[in-house]
């Protein structure tokens, strides 16, 4: 992946290599490919062992975890000596990986799936987008809402790319307008401007189900902020509306979920009718006024997502990092006294 700084991916063959060559078990490249690298601990421990004891798996696999925390994962030439200077700044820390994308891959390959789109909802701030990744390894069309132009000219100012960087879209394959229709194999889904998170925010409807980016969570700890440059309260009660008009039974499955008190595990499906009767912000009998003065006040007391920088300059550009300039450097910006 462009822009990795560290891999684990060795650790963790070696990690397992070792531990079934003590049990008299060679792991051969392709072994690694299906039943190591993407897989979750357990799968591999049962498909390596699962003849064993379970307490005997168990003493295995804390051996694994062992070594595999334990093992040195080098970085990249020169990213060290930046880890250094960002650690005295007291600035914090985020490494570029890939391995829950190499996860989503493993698996669609294993079940002989074809991706046909990379549907991403909006300009995430909390992340960095692995659609290009996913295109690279699987194919499918990059698509986003059309009023990801609105975002990218936004942030343009902002960051003072300049014309370097266009914001028409382009850095995506498709622009879905409001309403728009398309299919995802034999399934009609349907494309919806649900803005207020941000400018471009989109929902996925996909067969009973939609896909709803940040605008709702999970009813007990309720919506998504709208102090980014260009949210809107306002707008977002309105989109919900507009998701509350769907039939009760309507699945949502939510872009994240923080836990809220009183529940440890996290979610990710509700419903229409679940969010209309018990979401804490927006609820039935929650007015426009009255929600839009609590989310400014609750946004008021909000920081600054830690990976909002870099976040947005690669999210607006697909989920490619910026272009190498010409001393063969890629850069991120960091604007001061402006968020």
């Amino acid at each position: 992946m462009d822009g990795v700084l560290i891999s684990s991916r060795e650790a963790i063959a070696a990690a397992w290599s070792r531990v079934a060559g003590e049990q008299g078990v060679a792991l051969g490249p392709d072994c690694l490919r299906d039943h190591v690298h993407g897989r979750p601990g357990g799968y591999t421990l049962d498909y390596l062992f699962g003849h064993l004891p379970m307490e005997r798996r168990r003493i295995l696999k804390q051996r694994v975890d062992a070594l595999e925390e334990g093992a040195d994962c080098p970085l990249l030439p020169g990213v060290a000596a930046v880890i250094r200077q960002l650690r005295w700044l007291d600035v914090p820390l985020a490494l570029v990986t890939s391995s829950w994308p190499a996860r989503i891959d493993h698996v669609l390959r294993q079940h002989d799936l074809q991706v046909e789109w990379l549907l991403e909802t909006h300009v995430h701030a909390d992340h960095l987008s692995a659609a290009i990744f996913l295109q690279r390894e699987l194919g499918g069309c990059l698509a986003i809402g059309a009023r990801i132009t609105q975002v990218q000219a936004k942030f343009s100012g902002l960051f003072n790319l300049g014309e370097a960087f266009p914001v028409d879209g382009r850095q995506f394959e498709h622009l879905f307008e409001d309403g728009e229709s398309f299919r995802i194999g034999a399934l009609e889904c349907r494309a919806l401007h649900t803005p207020g998170h941000t400018p471009a925010c989109m929902t996925y409807l996909v067969g009973d189900s939609a896909f709803v980016g940040d605008t709702l969570f999970m009813p007990d700890y309720g919506t998504a902020r709208c102090d980014f440059p260009g949210g809107d309260a306002r707008q977002l009660y309105r989109s919900i509306q507009r998701l509350f008009a769907l039939p009760d039974a309507t699945r949502l499955f939510m872009c994240h979920d923080y836990t809220a008190p009183g529940r440890d595990e996290h979610r990710c499906e509700t419903s229409v009718g679940e969010q209309r009767r018990h979401n804490v912000h927006v609820r039935e009998g929650v007015d426009e006024e009255a929600f839009v003065a609590m989310r400014q006040q609750r946004d008021a007391t909000l920081g600054m997502p830690t990976l909002m920088l870099p976040a947005i300059q690669v999210n607006m550009r697909g989920g490619n990092l910026p272009p190498v300039e010409g001393n063969g450097v890629r850069y991120l910006k960091i604007p001061l006294d402006l968020f």
